[in-house]
């Protein structure tokens, strides 16, 4: 028939109610997942106090002089990037062991 479509099957959207499918999530499964996309934030953090480190020993190294003035800026730097890993270990754990 011209006006009639082929290949089409009309009953892909129309499923019986038993035959849908329903994904159930393990909880354990996912405080894992959950602890382990929390625990994602130490990676920059990491990072960050690399660069910290690394800037802070090649600036001594130009001017060693200004290592007085330098050294306490890259102590605060470093605390403040170590806190952001520590609050990612922590809400980590407490996915694990408090949910």
């Amino acid at each position: 028939m011209p006006g009639k479509r082929q290949g089409v099957n009309s009953s892909v959207g129309n499923r019986p109610k038993d035959k849908e499918r329903s994904v159930i999530v393990d909880p354990a499964a996912a405080k894992m997942i959950g602890a382990g996309l929390a625990a994602i934030g130490m990676i920059g953090s990491g990072i960050g106090v690399g660069n910290i480190w690394s800037n802070l020993i090649s600036t001594v190294g130009r001017n060693p002089s200004a290592k007085v003035n330098v050294e306490l800026y890259g102590w605060i730097g470093f605390a403040v990037t170590e806190a952001i890993a520590l609050f990612a270990l922590v809400v980590a754990l407490i996915l694990l062991f408090a949910v």
